[in-house]
């Protein structure tokens, strides 16, 4: 029991090590994002600090020099760099003015005269090169004028030597430092406004994308809805009839509306099923394709329609889409027939497998357009169209010379061209 007391203590001192472990890492990543925001909102305060530091280099040979003089020297050094981030160029002028003066007055340097590299760097860093070269050159004729001023007992060689590796070099070092960080600045400036633009054009595509999808669902939705639903209209009709003529068709009747009805809810229930959130499964069915045109007739003659189904040479295999258009296809141009071809209308489908492509015709003669000019117009045909051009093909709708009405859809080769010749038969027996 002690050993078990003492294996539990022991637990629950590893576990307040880590809560107290975890919140310093959680204060810290709450405190050194806040700091660093506030110090980028104050930049002449960040920068008093150097400002400060360099003032009291200089202030020892002040206080043993003349100090009336090397005081307002001092001062025009080290004040612009507290705003050198605001205005490069203008603190720039201002520290070369007061080194200027200490050369003309023949005063000592002193440790403040690091000023000018601090805003030469500056002014690399934050203008571009037709602004820092002049800059650059500036502090170069500075630097020999100085030697030459502050460094006499030399020869003209040593002096050169002089202003080349000390004064010189360090400006030059100073400007190569700050112009490679406006550089690098300017990349990162790129790389982050192309990231910008690649994701405003990644949410216009995920837009353009939506826009499709819901497009796509809006023609299986009309499809699905508009077929069953007549189909039940149908048979809702002849259920009315029969219920004075033939009392007992009626139970038949009522039972294909029920399975019609359940159908569409099935249907209609998988294409709802891609608008739910990712945690819900929905129940996906496969894709009607031209193997299901049988039932897709099957159901139609239930409904009380003649329809004929015929295949012209050898089936070649087609691309699921552009199977579910061309059973889009039938499936319409059978509702059309139903909507508007009125009582009695037939109605012929027939797949041709031609060297080029697939030819799907369904033809019906009923009252055609007639009819449906007293009707609202639909979005049938333009889904029917959109489909079919999404994989390239053509589609023709139209009534015929004699009376009725025909759409013609034609879908390019897809698969391989058949060797055997084309043979026509008839799927199911229907004339």
């Amino acid at each position: 029991m002690r050993g078990l007391r003492g294996l539990r203590r022991e637990a629950d001192r590893r576990s307040a090590r880590r809560r107290t472990t975890a919140g310093r890492a959680a204060l810290t990543l709450v405190t050194v994002p806040a700091v660093y925001a506030w110090l980028s909102r104050h930049p002449s305060l960040v920068d008093g600090v150097p400002a400060l530091f360099l003032g009291l280099l200089g202030l020892p040979t002040a206080l043993v020099a003349r100090i009336w003089v090397l005081v307002p020297i001092i001062t025009g050094l080290v004040v612009p760099v507290v705003f050198r981030r605001r205005y490069p160029v203008q603190a720039f002028g201002v520290a070369v003015v007061a080194g200027a003066l200490q050369v003309l007055t023949d005063t000592v340097p002193v440790g403040s005269d690091l000023a000018i590299l601090v805003l030469l760097y500056t002014l690399a860093a934050y203008r571009p090169r037709q602004v820092s070269v002049p800059g650059l050159i500036v502090c170069l004729a500075g630097s020999a004028a100085a030697v030459a001023v502050w460094v006499r007992g030399l020869a003209v060689l040593d002096k050169f030597l002089l202003a080349t590796v000390i004064f010189s070099g360090t400006a030059l070092v100073a400007w190569v430092l700050g112009d490679s960080m406006r550089y690098r600045r300017a990349y990162l400036t790129a790389l982050e406004d192309r990231a910008a633009r690649l994701e405003r054009e990644r949410d216009q595509q995920a837009q353009i994308a939506t826009a499709a999808e819901r497009a796509r669902i809006a023609r299986e939705l009309h499809d699905v809805v508009a077929h069953n639903v007549s189909v039940m209209v149908v048979q809702a009709d002849g259920a009315a009839y029969a219920l004075h003529t033939d009392p007992e068709r009626v139970p038949q009747a009522l039972a294909a509306i029920s399975h019609t009805g359940r159908k569409a809810l099935a249907e209609m229930r998988r294409l709802l099923g891609v608008l739910r959130s990712g945690d819900e499964r929905a129940d996906l069915a496969p894709l009607p394709g031209l193997d299901q045109l049988r039932e897709l007739v099957e159901q139609a003659r239930h409904a009380g329609m003649s329809v004929s189904l015929s295949l012209e040479g050898p089936p070649r295999p087609l691309p699921a889409g552009a199977e579910l258009a061309a059973y889009r296809v039938v499936q319409e141009s059978l509702t059309n027939t139903r909507k508007h071809g009125g009582l009695g209308a037939a109605a012929a489908v027939c797949l041709r497998y031609q060297p080029d492509g697939l030819l799907v015709q369904v033809t019906d003669d009923g009252l055609g357009a007639a009819s449906a000019v007293a009707d609202e117009p639909g979005h049938g045909l333009t889904g029917m169209r959109e489909r079919i051009e999404m994989y390239g093909g053509t589609i023709q709708a139209g009534p015929l010379p004699g009376g009725g009405y025909q759409v013609t859809a034609r879908l390019p080769e897809a698969g391989p061209a058949p060797i055997a010749a084309p043979a026509q038969r008839t799927l199911d027996g229907a004339a």
